[in-house]
């Protein structure tokens, strides 16, 4: 058992809000679990393998640890600065109703306007948000969040699954961050395809949890319409740990690569894995669990919402055009 499942293992089976996650990973960063290997320097899968564990103990606590850790790996590959026992959102996302401006003075910034979609920002200290320049640029930005002119709304986040994240709009009014890189470099790395990798890694984790409510019901009773769901499940969670591990290997022969194709198969993998686990398990096991179990209700909920991180079949067009002239060898 690594220190971290040995952690998880001592922390409450259920996170009633926004507040108990914002909790759990403070007491992450203090202990020194939040420092994972960064993605290509030949520890790629103990990093994914540490997503996975926290996405199977809590899917909440999982989208503040993976946007926490994701933000500490993207400042220090574009050579910024984190202070100690900070606690950090990564947030990327750009609806047309909820675009950033930032005004360049220096390596000093300052931002206008309403970010969408923000998780956990009411109990982390720190956002790295994207935002856009006089020249229309994409610029990444560091923003402590206990300043004038930042304000965490209560707006924007409806959802019953994934309700603890606390996904919410949080509006800037000449709140001064810290530019990170430079324009574009957020998207240009190669750690952006590499980290859409380690999502993958969370849906693997919690689809794994998930899994494991089968595992047991079928250990206690034989049932052989349970036993063959538990064959489609073990199946489905077989090939996308070994594409995890394939893609990890992969990363970490060739760091400097374009991993967007990697990326996207591995996603489209595990995704496709984690869908056939909710449908096998909720087959089997029945109304009980989700009427009875609150850790099962709770998960089975949570997890379509985060694969939704995925945008389907966009997503799977975009592959397509990747592989238009590719051979499918052995």
């Amino acid at each position: 058992m690594t220190e971290l499942e040995a952690f998880l293992q001592r922390q409450p089976l259920d996170y009633s809000d926004t507040a108990a996650l914002g909790q759990c990973l403070r007491a992450l960063v203090e202990v020194g679990l939040d420092q994972l290997p960064l993605p290509g320097s030949g520890r790629t899968l103990e990093r994914f393998q540490s997503l996975a564990a926290v996405g199977a103990h809590d899917l909440g606590v999982c989208k503040l640890y993976e946007g926490h850790t994701d933000a500490l790996a993207i400042i220090e590959q574009l050579g910024g600065r984190v202070q100690a026992g900070s606690t950090w959102g990564m947030w990327a996302a750009e609806p047309p109703n909820a675009r950033l401006r930032v005004s360049h003075q220096g390596q000093r910034v300052t931002l206008h306007g309403r970010k969408a979609w923000c998780s956990g920002a009411a109990v982390v200290s720190h956002g790295l948000v994207t935002a856009w320049d006089e020249q229309d640029r994409q610029q990444l930005v560091a923003v402590a969040l206990d300043q004038p002119g930042v304000t965490i709304t209560d707006q924007g986040w409806q959802a019953v699954g994934m309700a603890t994240t606390g996904s919410v709009e949080v509006l800037f009014d000449g709140a001064v961050g810290e530019a990170i890189g430079g324009p574009a470099d957020y998207l240009s790395r190669p750690g952006f395809w590499q980290g859409g990798i380690g999502i993958a890694a969370c849906w693997y984790g919690a689809a794994q949890g998930l899994a494991q409510h089968l595992q047991q019901h079928c250990a206690e009773r034989e049932e052989p319409h349970a036993l063959a769901h538990l064959g489609a499940v073990d199946r489905a969670l077989h090939a996308a740990a070994t594409v995890l591990r394939s893609s990890a290997s992969s990363i970490d022969a060739a760091p400097l690569d374009n991993a967007e194709c990697l990326a996207r198969r591995a996603r489209a993998v595990v995704e496709d894995a984690a869908e056939q686990v909710i449908r096998h398990v909720g087959h089997a096991l029945g109304a009980g669990p989700y009427c009875k179990d609150r850790r099962f209700a709770r998960l089975s909920a949570d997890l379509p919402v985060f694969l939704r991180q995925s945008h389907a079949e966009r997503d799977l067009a975009a592959l397509g055009q990747l592989v238009t002239g590719s051979t499918w060898t052995l």
